[in-house]
């Protein structure tokens, strides 16, 4: 399957990378399990990406969890959360 990713904020600058295409193996079919792909990239994806930060995602442009289900060409975004006052 391939996807589009989009990082956001702390997250992009973290990374180093605002967007990528990503073809994924069978095993990843859901939103946590491509977190947790990614993070098997290394440390700074780990850091980043990790269940002990704040981070948002959304899958078509709509708020995903980890059970999200990912579909052929779908765009992820992961980001910070957002306040304002």
């Amino acid at each position: 399957m391939r996807i589009h990713l989009r990082f956001f904020a702390g997250i992009r600058e973290q990374l180093g990378i605002s967007e990528e295409i990503q073809v994924l193996p069978d095993t990843v079919r859901t939103v946590g399990q491509l977190r947790r792909f990614l993070m098997a990239r290394g440390t700074v994806w780990q850091e980043a990406l990790s269940y002990d930060r704040p981070v948002r995602m959304a899958c078509r442009f709509e708020m995903a969890d980890d059970g999200t289900a990912l579909t052929e060409g779908c765009e992820v975004a992961f980001f910070p959360p957002v306040t304002g006052g």
